[in-house]
Formats: C-alpha cells, structure tokens, sequence
C-alpha cells in the first residue's frame, strides 16, 4: 500500500482510500449530466425536480434523525451526509477541533442510500457501545470510534455550510423588470431599478400604447423594490446543493439547499 492511500473500515468491511480526496471518489464527468434524487439516486422521472418524491425525502430524513445520537455521542460541531453510487460517506466536525473525520460505507447492490446509512451507523454504535462497555468512559468509546475515520485537515467547507442571504422579495417583481437577483446586491441598486423602470414604461406605458394591466404590475414591482431598496431584508439559508447536513446548536438535520441563481 502506497503512502497516501488508507484503508478506512466501515463495520466489517474496509473501503480504500486515496487521501487525495477528490480522485478516489469523483467520476469522470459526462458531457451531460443527469439530475439524480437527492435522497435515494435514482435517474428515473426526475427532470427538473430534486427528489423522486416527497416520501423519499421524508424517509432519508428519518432515518438521519433517528442516528442523531451517534452524531452526539462523537461531540460533533457538524455533520454532513452524502452518497455516490460506490459509497455513503459521513463528515464529522468535532467541537473544538478542525480536522474532518470521514467515514466512509460501501453501497450494497440494492440498497437505498438511507438503508446503507444506516448499517454504517449501527455498525460505528457497535463499536462505541463495545468501547464503552469495557471501560466505562464515553470520551473513549467516542475516541475508539473516530479512530475508524479518515482524518484530514480542511477549512471545514466540506462540513460546515455558508449561510446564504437571499433578498427577500417577489420573483415577479424581478421578473417585470427584467432584473436579476445577482444586481440585488450592488451598491448601486435604486439607479438600476430606475432605469429598468423608464426602460419598461416606454414600452408598456399606456399613452405609449402599452397594455395598462401590464403598466400597472410594473409598476407596482417598481415601488416593491424600491422599499427594499431602502429597508432590505433577507432569508437566511444554510446548507449545501449536494449535501444533507446536522448543525448541533439547532439539534437537526437541514436537506440539501438549491443554489440561488
């Protein structure tokens, strides 16, 4: 075995890993890419939706929950769950401490991820609950476990999500002016919705021939926008666009978070 490869057990079996993160478990990219389930990986009747079903989100979600106390019991500050079609893979971020512990599970030919998940969690509690058996100490039990982990040293991103701020205003009122919500955040704002504003009245104004259904709506935008221009408010999302992931301040599991566009 060459030096920057490990063999990280998973219950009873041992997956190899190159410490090369990327590479061990990265496919090779297809010129098109097709959307997947975010709970359980399946391809099929996906189009443009993010899970199969709502049952299938709910089921993952479930069965995350309910292995919460193994994330507690290893002190954990975050968590972060995802899955490829070789591997279930669990991040864990200690209190106090920057490295990742990484646990890595193989899939079984017919296993949903959430069903693989779950035989890593209780293969991982067999030993913490063995450990702490024969001495009675939970730090240990808690230690004998991460032994079983792949260390590394990051900036944390993998575990810890950033906070994302998104304007908190209409789609529509955006839309009527032809706005992007990337331009909400330019330190130039009331200039831009103003000149979107003229821009849109010379074509649907009615004195101009315009439609004045269509007049009154941008307008009405227009004066949204504006209030938020000069009072804005956010919402607040944390989370990743391919991971689920566990915050130990709020005790729960986030699913994964869509990129603003």
């Amino acid at each position: 075995m060459d030096a920057c490869t490990q063999l990280v057990p998973s219950g009873k079996a041992f997956v190899r890993f190159s410490s090369r993160r990327g590479s061990a478990r990265t496919p090779q990219k297809s010129p098109r890419r097709q959307r997947k389930c975010l709970s359980c990986g399946t391809t099929e009747g996906m189009a443009r939706r993010r899970y199969c079903s709502i049952e299938c989100r709910q089921k993952l979600r479930h069965q995350l929950e309910m292995r919460t106390g193994l994330i507690q019991a290893l002190n954990a500050r975050f968590a972060a769950f995802h899955f490829s079609d070789e591997l279930v893979m669990l991040d864990v971020m200690i209190s106090g401490s920057k490295e990742i512990f990484s646990f890595f599970y193989p899939r079984t030919a017919k296993g949903k991820p959430r069903e693989d998940f779950g035989r890593m969690a209780d293969s991982l509690g067999r030993i913490w609950w063995a450990e702490k058996g024969r001495t009675n100490k939970y730090y240990l039990a808690s230690r004998r476990v991460l032994d079983h982990a792949f260390r590394s040293h990051e900036d944390g991103c993998s575990v810890k999500p950033v906070e994302l701020r998104i304007p908190n205003v209409k789609g529509a009122a955006l839309s009527y002016l032809k706005l992007g919500a990337a331009q909400m955040s330019s330190p130039e704002l009331p200039g831009l919705i103003k000149n979107a504003y003229r821009t849109q009245a010379k074509i649907h104004h009615p004195d101009l021939g315009g439609n004045p259904s269509v007049f009154r709506k941008i307008h009405a935008a227009y004066q949204e926008l504006i209030s938020w221009a000069e009072h804005p408010t956010y919402i607040r999302k944390r989370g990743f666009p391919d991971k689920w992931f566990y915050d130990s301040d709020r005790n729960r599991w986030y699913q994964p978070t869509p990129l603003p566009r």
